[in-house]
């Protein structure tokens, strides 16, 4: 069996049969000239060396199949994933009473099926608060972490492969909750959102949340005028001063390390208004700052790996701490491309950051609806996936077997970009070309970019 792992945490076990009829289905429903080819079944006990090889194999599949833009959103795919999920940590379909955080620490508490993907569950928030149905899509549902100073760490957005109830109660850990956030980039869109009571309110929350946190910097005077307008209750003259100041509608990382300027420089990096912002502390402990914009940035990848020792002795066996590189190809200059690493567990949440940004950008250089971009209403009811019925169906995996060798691990995609098991280089030349992103807003780049 497979380990299939999302920023480093065991989303599903698989078996090769399981794996293959899906690879079946897909072929079925989307052609043979579509779905990349399979790894082919073996008449003999796999050699260990083949069944590292088939490892790999499986890895490229899922990535490539995660890749394309038909295959990777569709359901057959994300509902495969969901099963797998709900059955590997045997989680039974039942109602249950799901936490979901806003800005402000209000919880809003949603009856919800355990089995319902993270669209159902960001509509049963929305209901419950009462946000209007083409508002929706403006917000997403995000998987945190949070810190001592009670602010939070993002892991990544939620994605439609994922139950989220599963996702979060598997953690066993009462740091990992679930929050209601704007997901959009563009300051513009504000006015759709502050069109109704509800956008408006929950923008303004997270407004003075990511102000309370020092995400967005504010000096003397202006938090003098932007404590005036809370006590008015002035909300849009709030929201309005606020998009004026520095790091407004950014997300704030933890601190990490890069390469750039040079090797092993500490950074706090911060995504928003099409860049990624680094804050520096170089090795004379100066602090610099810059910022890297995503129209620039030619192509990027995510890439793991896992030490092949189990740690330190005294370590719990099998626990080892995967490794998380985020590296993009930059344009430094009219001529000159560079490629520059972010090591960080949340680089798959920088990646995702990353592609939304360009993903806004294409839609808005088309001239089409970020509305339409957001939502898939299906004749405006409540659509429940039909991974609520994994439970009455056969088990997807048998049951845990001591006996048995212990399992692979197939470190799949599952994002925006390749997920990958490489070695401790970190070069440029060691991955494939399958590996790279590459970034569409890039190409239409003129020389007034520049």
């Amino acid at each position: 069996a497979y380990n299939i792992h999302v920023n480093g945490v065991l989303h599903c076990r698989v078996r090769y049969s399981q794996l293959l009829g899906l690879h079946e289905q897909l072929r079925k429903e989307y052609g043979a000239n579509v779905v990349p080819a399979f790894p082919p079944k073996k008449i003999f006990t796999l050699t260990p060396a083949e069944v590292e090889q088939r490892r790999e194999q499986l890895e490229k599949y899922m990535q490539a199949v995660r890749q394309d833009p038909t295959l990777g959103s569709s359901e057959t795919f994300n509902s495969f994933l969901r099963k797998a999920q709900q059955e590997t940590q045997q989680i039974p379909t039942e109602e249950v009473v799901l936490e979901v955080l806003l800005s402000n620490g209000q919880k809003v508490n949603v009856t919800i099926l355990t089995s319902d993907q993270t669209e159902d569950v960001l509509e049963a928030v929305a209901s419950k608060l009462d946000l209007p149905d083409d508002l929706v899509g403006y917000f997403s549902l995000f998987l945190v972490r949070e810190t001592k100073d009670g602010a939070f760490s993002f892991v990544r957005k939620l994605q439609e492969f994922e139950l989220p109830y599963v996702s979060v109660t598997s953690l066993h850990n009462p740091e990992f909750q679930i929050i209601l956030r704007k997901s959009y980039w563009d300051s513009a869109y504000d006015d759709d959102v502050m069109e109704h009571r509800v956008g408006l309110n929950l923008l303004y929350a997270q407004t003075v949340s990511d102000i309370e946190h020092g995400w967005i910097l504010v000096n003397k005077e202006q938090h003098r005028q932007l404590k005036s307008l809370q006590e008015k209750v002035s909300k849009k003259e709030f929201i309005r001063l606020a998009q004026t100041l520095k790091y407004y509608g950014y997300l704030k990382f933890d601190p990490c390390v890069t390469d750039f300027p040079e090797k092993g420089c500490h950074v706090i990096v911060s995504a928003g208004n099409n860049e990624l912002n680094f804050q520096v502390r170089l090795p004379n402990e100066q602090i610099k700052e810059g910022s890297f914009k995503v129209t620039r940035m030619r192509c990027w990848r995510v890439t793991s790996s896992v030490p092949m020792s189990n740690g330190p002795s005294g370590s719990s066996p099998g626990k080892s701490e995967v490794k998380l590189e985020l590296a993009f190809e930059y344009l430094m200059s009219k001529d000159r491309l560079q490629w520059v690493t972010i090591t960080s567990p949340q680089a798959i949440m920088l990646s995702i950051c990353l592609q939304s940004m360009v993903d806004e950008l294409m839609v808005k250089k088309s001239g089409g609806s970020i509305r339409k971009m957001f939502r898939r209403r299906v004749n405006g009811a409540l659509r429940r996936s039909d991974s609520q019925q994994a439970v009455k169906s056969p088990p997807l995996l048998d049951s845990p077997d001591a006996s048995r060798e212990p399992m692979a691990k197939l470190s799949s995609k599952l994002t925006s970009v390749s997920l990958r098991g490489i070695s401790h280089s970190s070069s440029a030349n060691d991955v494939g070309a399958n590996d790279f992103h590459g970034n569409y807003a890039f190409e239409g780049i003129g020389d007034e970019d520049l």
